[in-house]
């Protein structure tokens, strides 16, 4: 009876709300960057530091959480620091990382910082004038690879044995690629992978000439011979959309069970078709996911915590549980790259994953 005396005083509309359950949290937190730069660089060192890029020479940091994102100085701020697009960052800690810089020939640079970014040191510039870089990856903090798009029939591969103060140019056969029909796509610096410990690293490619998966081993040698890295190209094409110069394979990852390819057409946001891929043997062999993520996809990741795959795209996000054989939507967000529990897109958007928000496990 008390209840029912109290409802006149209320509105129809008041009490609706105060019966119907809270709206679901987004799975993405997001966050102040200060920035309207278009974001495709993000590397998490441990969740609470993290390293951010993209247009216009920005550079942003954080060393909370993602609380305060600072603005980085502007790397050859001087010249032309300011038109360059960072496309992929690296960094060890709070103070050091290494940025990179995607463009034709000389635009294609790599600087680096070891003091939190007050300042920057060219350390790399690309030596091919018909070059362009599209990702840099770091296994530990001295041995790292530089990948871009092919330049005299050869993909160009560069690799370093001392935290990216020299880098060697290597020329394997397994290397070689048409430029007009084959290319990496530099969306998310997420197209390698580098793991020293195994001496391999894998990278994906795509173009009018189809998607591919390429391995390449060996050790670079103390004398700095470019000779020894081998690399090979898989058998057939990836399940993956192709035929065009915007589609193909864009992000790979390995996880416990296995690994995933994602990529697709970034001319159709919204086509589900082939954009993503699993395997279970290392990448010998893919398949196509069955139910796969609701667009075109630029970046994926293994999350340990969730024991999950998370990818993102230009509209939307989601995850597989099932080692990227079917997928579910997680939002409908503008999205570029991530790293967990990161993600960045265009016009300054960076995101922090929620825990809480993501689907529970059938």
């Amino acid at each position: 009876m008390r209840i029912f005396r109290l409802i006149p005083l209320l509105t129809f509309s008041a009490f609706a709300a105060a019966q119907s359950p809270a709206p679901p949290q987004a799975p993405w937190q997001m966050q102040d960057s200060g920035t309207t730069a278009g974001l495709r660089g993000i590397d998490s060192v441990d969740g609470t530091v993290a390293w951010a890029s993209g247009t216009g020479g920005t550079v942003l940091r954080t060393t909370d959480g993602g609380a305060q994102w600072t603005k980085c100085a502007i790397p050859d701020a001087a010249s032309d620091g300011a038109t360059l697009d960072f496309r992929g960052v690296q960094a060890w800690d709070a103070t050091t990382a290494i940025v990179m810089a995607s463009g034709p020939g000389e635009k294609s640079r790599l600087y680096k910082t070891k003091d939190g970014c007050i300042s920057w040191r060219l350390v790399f510039t690309n030596p091919d004038k018909r070059g362009f870089w599209d990702a840099i990856q770091f296994d530990g903090k001295q041995d790292g690879m530089l990948l871009g798009d092919p330049v005299g029939g050869r993909f160009a591969v560069f690799i370093t044995q001392n935290g990216g103060e020299r880098w060697i140019k290597q020329r394997p056969n397994g290397l070689k690629a048409d430029a007009s029909k084959e290319s990496i796509f530099a969306a998310s610096n997420s197209s390698l992978i580098v793991f020293t410990l195994l001496a391999h690293r894998y990278f994906v490619s795509g173009g009018t000439g189809g998607a591919r998966f390429i391995e390449c081993h060996g050790e670079l040698e103390v004398g700095g011979r470019p000779e020894n890295v081998g690399c090979l190209q898989a058998p057939s094409q990836l399940p993956l959309a192709m035929g065009t110069t915007s589609s193909g394979a864009f992000s790979m990852g390995f996880g416990s069970g296995g690994g995933v390819i994602v990529g697709g057409d970034y001319a159709k946001s919204n086509d589900r078709t082939g954009t993503a891929a699993w395997s279970a043997d290392g990448g010998d062999s893919w398949t196509a996911s069955t139910t796969p993520p609701h667009g075109f996809r630029s970046a994926v990741q293994w999350s340990e915590t969730l024991q999950l795959w998370i990818t993102v795209g230009t509209n939307g996000s989601d995850i597989s549980r099932d080692d990227g054989k079917t997928w579910q939507p997680l939002d409908d967000g503008n999205w570029n790259a991530l790293s967990l529990p990161f993600v960045v897109g265009p016009n300054g958007r960076i995101a922090r994953l929620n825990p809480a928000a993501v689907p529970a496990g059938k």
